[in-house]
């Protein structure tokens, strides 16, 4: 029970520890890892590189090492032979072990370069297979750069439109809450109007009120005999 407890909180501290991490500092965490892979192949990839060029100078000696015994030993023989003709015993002798000292020689020296020989084979093709690696993860990391630029550039856009996004939610919430404010003035003149026609009502039916409207209606007709006056001064006619 314990360790599914711990094994949840690791989870959950891992979740939140990457939901915590700014994308762009991933991106190039990645690209840095990538390239210290990279550089470590080629570190290695040029020690096989170099095992075999040192392979290639030791098989080159060791090659030399026999055909110089191989030459050493043939004159060897030719002035044994030239001895023996010659009725020379001891020089015979001389020069028959000196040809054999160099057989063996050249004996030991070929044993070498065979076993050089199948080193260097298997060095040539460690070393082919140590570039062939370099060049596919030389473009692996060219491929990560690029995607590297495409991520970058998706990351400015959805910042850009987090952006919008977050002027549009500003914007939405300003007029939330300028809505109640409107109605709120609405209700007050509408209150007010209200209020003002039932004064206006209760006034009229008053004396005072009534008295006013009688007023109001004395003048009106004083207005028109006037407008009717002006009318026939001016020979004018409804």
């Amino acid at each position: 029970m314990f360790k599914r407890i711990w094994a949840y909180i690791q989870q959950l501290f891992r979740s939140g520890a990457e939901a915590a991490m700014d994308p762009k500092i991933e991106v190039e965490a990645a690209i840095s890892e990538a390239k210290r892979q990279d550089q470590a192949l080629r570190n290695q990839a040029a020690k096989v590189i170099a095992h075999r060029t040192q392979l290639e100078q030791k098989l080159e000696k060791a090659a030399d090492t026999a055909g110089q015994s191989r030459e050493i030993a043939k004159q060897a023989l030719m002035k044994a032979e030239e001895s023996k003709a010659a009725g020379d015993t001891a020089a015979y002798e001389k020069w028959t072990r000196a040809a054999q000292a160099q057989a063996l020689k050249m004996q030991a020296a070929e044993n070498n370069l065979n076993g050089l020989r199948e080193q260097y084979e298997l060095a040539a093709a460690q070393a082919d297979e140590a570039k062939k690696a370099v060049q596919l993860n030389a473009s692996r990391v060219q491929e990560l750069a690029a995607k590297r630029m495409e991520l970058l550039g998706q990351l400015e856009q959805a910042k850009m439109q987090e952006s919008v996004n977050k002027a549009m939610s500003s914007m939405t919430a300003a007029l939330d809450q300028e809505a109640p404010s409107l109605a709120s003035v609405e209700e007050k003149i509408s209150r007010r109007m209200a209020d003002a026609k039932a004064h206006a009502e209760l006034r009229e039916s008053t004396p005072e009120g009534a008295e006013a409207e009688l007023r109001e209606a004395i003048s009106l007709a004083g207005a028109d005999a006037k407008l009717e006056e002006l009318r026939a001064e001016l020979g004018l006619s409804e």
